[in-house]
């Protein structure tokens, strides 16, 4: 079973790829306390469709470069033009 994620997508500076970054919650072991961690991954985008701020889908994939692991399943959520 591969990996999914969801994330917001932070940077789309480079040609077919942008980058996400997944926040995650996990719980302390000794105080119990819910930890946020972030993460970012190097996203395939086949066709550039992903803006800044877009909240999108990743799955895992076999490498396709040297960082990228990733690709673009869907765009859940569009952001919002200013």
């Amino acid at each position: 079973k591969r990996k999914q994620f969801n994330g917001i997508v932070v940077s789309n500076a480079t040609d077919k790829t942008i980058v996400v970054e997944v926040v995650r919650y996990k719980v302390h072991r000794l105080y119990g306390k819910r930890v946020k961690k972030t993460k970012k991954f190097h996203v395939h985008d086949e066709n550039n469709q992903a803006k800044l701020g877009d909240k999108v889908r990743i799955m895992e994939c076999r490498p396709i470069s040297k960082t990228k692991k990733f690709r673009l399943v869907k765009i859940t959520e569009v952001a919002e033009k200013i």
